[in-house]
Formats: structure tokens, sequence, C-alpha cells
């Protein structure tokens, strides 16, 4: 069936996204990629000048992935002006709203205003398969950011979820020797069954000393001054978490320690891949709710019938 949206905002991915969507015969609008070269170019896909006229035109609205960065206003490096949250809080109760990385009290607030509000980064299958670009991303970083050879580098990665585990496989390939930190007593055995070496994150003080990357993935701040104090002065630090980061940077940059804070890596390193993940997310997410619809069709209608016969 053929679906109306609004692409609004965004990175690369929203740009490559808008681009498939319409090659899937959808009809696709835009706003908030006035500045892009990829948008002025593709006259399939209509530009809107103003954002309520765009939000009226459409059935389904594709915000930015993350949604925002300071809880005011929608990412859009694309775009010449802020696009404020609260300009996205009108009555659309006949709109579907799909965006990912979406703050608890910034979703309640939209739910109030949609027919359903999706955060597409809570989608397991999009949440694992981004996993791959982001750690794809972490070797460039790493590599851009070292001057010697991966191969036989000793690599630490703090936390054992879904990033850290592809994180610490793309290492390992690489002959580098992973050792992975969490607190769980269940992740420290599956660390070891995975065949890294594992460190409890509570004692890993005295261990900094030994590794030349080290790699977040825990969003909490759980290196601090004293953790810096006990690296080596040429360890590269890259930080995978979002907001807060799990990384004191500021500290980190007076000691003139290497740090790099890696937010939204499969958006820079593959626009193209990660826009594929999110389509296919998307089209799950009106396919069940299409299902969803039917079913809660076909109770009224069972309910019509059954009032109809007591009538009868």
């Amino acid at each position: 069936m053929r679906q109306k949206f609004l692409i609004l905002g965004g990175d690369l991915r929203n740009i490559k996204l808008a681009e498939m969507l319409n090659n899937d015969n959808n009809k696709v609008f835009s706003y908030g990629l006035e500045n892009s070269k990829e948008m002025q170019e593709n006259s399939q896909i209509e530009k809107i000048q103003n954002l309520a006229n765009a939000m009226d035109k459409v059935d389904i609205i594709i915000a930015p992935t993350p949604f925002s960065t300071d809880n005011e206003n929608i990412n859009s490096p694309f775009s010449s002006e802020s696009i404020k949250i609260n300009q996205l809080l009108k009555n659309n109760k006949n709109k579907i709203f799909i965006a990912g990385g979406i703050k608890d009290k910034i979703k309640e607030q939209l739910e109030e205003n949609y027919l359903s509000v999706i955060d597409v980064m809570k989608r397991e299958e999009l949440a694992i398969l981004n996993t791959i670009a982001t750690a794809e991303g972490a070797i460039e970083v790493a590599i851009k950011n070292t001057d010697k050879i991966l191969q036989g580098s000793k690599v630490l990665i703090l936390g054992f979820g879904r990033v850290a585990k592809i994180v610490a496989n793309k290492f390992s390939m690489l002959s580098t020797n992973v050792t992975c930190a969490a607190r769980k007593i269940s992740d420290l055995a599956w660390i070891q069954a995975y065949g890294y070496e594992a460190i409890n994150i509570n004692d890993m003080l005295y261990d900094l000393k030994d590794f030349d990357i080290i790699i977040n993935t825990v969003p909490q701040i759980i290196i601090k001054e004293k953790e810096l104090k006990h690296m080596k002065s040429d360890v590269l630090l890259i930080d995978l978490a979002s907001a807060p980061g799990g990384m004191d940077f500021d500290i980190a940059k007076q000691m003139e320690i290497n740090c790099v804070w890696a937010l939204a890596l499969p958006g820079k390193i593959a626009p193209v891949s990660s826009a594929k993940f999110i389509k296919e997310a998307i089209y799950n997410i009106l396919e069940e709710n299409g299902k969803k619809e039917n079913e809660n069709n076909v109770e009224k209608r069972d309910e019509k019938m059954e009032k109809n016969s007591k009538k009868v």
C-alpha cells in the first residue's frame, strides 16, 4: 500500500531513507533537509517550506535518529533553522510518529498528540543490526587515532551488552587482544565463554595501565580522574555510549589523553546500510499496526453482530 511519509530533519540516514521510500513508490515529503545537495537534486521528493503544511500532507512522520541532543530542538544538521520540539506538539491523532532515541518525557508529550509514537531504536531487529555499523565505526576511529597497527594491541571494552559483544567480535578478528569488563557474574561468564579475558568493572583500576585502547559502551560515567591516572599516557579512549557518555572528557583533555566520543556512528560511516535497516523496521511497524487495526475492526464487528442478535 502506498504511504505518505514526511522525512523531518535528521542526518544522512534520513536522506537515504527518503530516497529508498520514494523508490518503493511511496509519496515522500521533506522538511528540515534543505541544505542537503542530494535532496536539492532529487525532484521526486517534495520539499515543504512550512512544517505545519508538511505534517498535514502525510500519514507518517519520520523524525531523526537520534531525535534530539538538547531536548529542545530536533536533530537537523542539514537545516539552516532550528526545529523546535514544541512545534511538533499539536493534535495529529490520525498520524504515526517515528523517531529514534526519544527521551521518555518527550515521548509522553508526543503520545498525547499522535495516533502512535514509536521509538525505532527500541526495535530489537534495528538495535542488533545497528551494532554492526557501530563496531566497524569504532575500528575506523581506532585506526585514525593511533600511530600503530591494531594487531597485537590490548583492547579493553567496558560493558557487555549488544554493542560490546559485536565490538569485541570485530576487534578480535583483527588479532587484537580483547578484554571485556562487566559487573554481572553471568556477563563475566559469557565473556570467558566467548574466549575473551574478563575483569570486573569494580576491580579494574590497576589493570587499566595494560591497555592501548579502551572502548566504553556503558551510558554512565565510569571513567573519572582516578581511573584516568592509572592509564598509559598514549592510551586511546573511544566512547560509544549515548549522553552522558561514560568518560570525564574534560579531565581527560586536561591530562592530554586522546579521547573520542564517537556518537551516531551508523549515520556517519554507513548511512545507506543504516537507512535500509530503518526502512525495514518501519515496514515491520506498519505491518504490525495494520494487523492490530484489522483485529480491532473484527472485534468491533463481532460486538456489533452480537448486539444485533440480542435485539432480534
